[in-house]
């Protein structure tokens, strides 16, 4: 199968739509972090450490996400160029690690999710505390 030029083009919206939720994940957990900060600052309650800990490992998924993300935008970049100038053996490698990439970054992005979730029960039981 030739690898034709809007092949690899067809990559550029999808991965662009990752960027943004990412971001926006990285922007949320930030915020989260410095009102735990105050909370901890406060109280010094052993949930607040749990969730300190996982927070912690949401915030390298995220950094790991956006970085298969971005890789795999720049393989596409340079497969793109590489279409153009013919270079069909260097460009095929190039879209298979962009497509691996993303690949990577999506399964990374389905951990942090269940991390996600594993907060928000932690944050759950909490309150549950708090009403007993």
């Amino acid at each position: 199968m030739k690898l034709e030029l809007n092949t690899p083009g067809l990559l550029f919206p999808a991965i662009s739509f990752l960027l943004l939720p990412y971001t926006n994940r990285y922007l949320t957990l930030a915020n989260l972090i410095r009102n735990l900060q105050r909370q901890w600052e406060s109280e010094r309650n052993q949930r607040h450490l749990d969730q300190i800990k996982v927070l912690r490992r949401r915030v390298l998924l995220i950094r790991w996400m956006t970085t298969f993300v971005v890789l795999a935008m720049l393989c596409n970049v340079i497969c793109i160029l590489t279409l153009f100038e013919n270079w069909d053996t260097v460009a095929r490698p190039l879209f298979i690690l962009a497509m691996v990439s993303l690949v990577v970054s999506l399964s990374i992005s389905l951990f942090e999710i269940q991390l996600s979730t594993e907060a928000l029960n932690l944050q759950l039981g909490m309150i549950d505390e708090h009403e007993r």
